[in-house]
């Protein structure tokens, strides 16, 4: 059958609700279906607590579609919920309903709509998708942070840590900003390779950035411990090339 309705990929931030996009909002409000991910079959959809608080003006019949997605980076494990979720929102389309299928930060990073969407258009080559981008973590947490990701001539790196930091001395010697993701259990590898590097003092850590367990550390010696979840993150800014289109480094600032 043809999908006739509109499947949306809408991001809604790092987690405070007034960080969600007014265009968000609306397609949120009008949509037919929310598709609402959430990690396992009892859980909560973070998703959902984001936009919570702001749907009081959605309409009474909008579907709540809970969709399980593991934590995992085994494909055996995420294909099957990856395909069961596909169905599910395709019998909605086919129906000519709209789905928005709701996700924190931006559908464009590190998102799982990204395989729904890829999933759907091989079952319906035709279906009409729109992306709705999003406030992502990375600049949510430089925010919490008060540093620029990039300035004048600054290259930035972006490494999910939990597939492999082997490279990382390279990474942090040829980049200005290293924005380390998803940190999982590799925290001793990434203080050791700061150490390496001389640039301890130049990173910071950050999880849930901007809700209301937010937590800040400047300090990230003591962290050798730390098992990073889905919503800390560490950066390492080393400044030698920030002012550079102003004529000056950030050493040589007043």
């Amino acid at each position: 059958m043809t999908a006739v309705g509109t499947l949306y990929g809408v991001g809604v931030g790092p987690g405070a609700s007034d960080l969600v996009t007014l265009r968000a909002l609306k397609v949120l409000r009008a949509a037919d279906v929310l598709a609402l991910p959430r990690s396992s079959d009892f859980g909560a959809s973070v998703a959902w607590e984001i936009i919570a608080p702001l749907m009081r003006e959605a309409r009474p019949e909008q579907e709540r579609l809970r969709l399980t997605f593991p934590m995992s980076k085994e494909p055996a494990r995420v294909r099957p919920h990856v395909e069961a979720a596909v169905s599910a929102i395709g019998a909605r389309l086919v129906e000519g309903r709209s789905v928005a299928f709701v996700t924190e930060g931006d559908p464009s990073l590190f998102s799982t709509f990204g395989y729904v969407r890829q999933e759907a258009q091989k079952r319906w080559p035709d279906l009409r998708v729109e992306i709705v981008p999003g406030v992502t973590s990375i600049t949510a947490v430089a925010a919490v942070g008060g540093v620029p990701l990039a300035d004048g001539h600054e290259r930035i790196a972006i490494v999910p840590a939990t597939y492999g930091v082997d490279d990382l001395v390279d990474l942090l010697r040829r980049f200005d900003t290293v924005v380390l993701m998803k940190l999982g259990g590799e925290m001793p590898a990434i203080l050791a390779a700061l150490e390496q590097t001389e640039l301890t003092d130049c990173a910071f850590f950050v999880s849930k950035a901007t809700m209301p367990e937010q937590r800040f550390e400047t300090d990230v010696r003591h962290l050798q411990a730390e098992r990073g979840g889905c919503f800390s993150m560490l950066i390492v800014k080393r400044r030698d090339r920030s002012g550079v289109l102003l004529g000056t480094t950030d050493t040589e600032a007043p």
